[in-house]
């Protein structure tokens, strides 16, 4: 019914730059926080960037100063604009996002997209 797709990763240089975004779709009422994780190679899944339905944000300690969240509440998406990139920012990058399907009345719940790659290397 609800579906998180992303898109924008792909192979970077250290000090290049990447946007990615997370369109949700579906019957959606309505979404509360959406953010970003990552998941490196033999590591647990991470926070990176979080922001709520009113424009709060929050990030990891990593990447402050480096990485942006917005998000278009018009369009369901949520986007994660990374500057300064670095070989240990590796990973596959994964959407969430907690939200209503339906009416008002049913509780949220979370959702995950397919995860996007983004390598830095030279």
């Amino acid at each position: 019914q609800v579906q998180l797709v992303e898109s924008g990763g792909g192979l970077v240089q250290p000090g290049g730059s990447l946007r990615l975004s997370c369109a949700a779709s579906g019957s959606i009422f309505s979404i509360n926080a959406m953010g970003w994780y990552r998941q490196a190679p033999g590591k647990q899944r991470e926070l990176v960037a979080a922001i709520t339905s009113g424009g709060s944000t929050n990030y990891a300690d990593s990447v402050k100063g480096r990485f942006t969240i917005s998000r278009d509440n018009a369009k369901n998406t949520v986007y994660l604009q990374m500057n300064s990139l670095k070989p240990e920012y590796t990973a596959v990058y994964y959407c969430n996002a907690d939200l209503v399907v339906g009416a008002w009345y049913d509780p949220p719940h979370d959702y995950w997209g397919q995860g996007t790659q983004v390598t830095v290397s030279s």
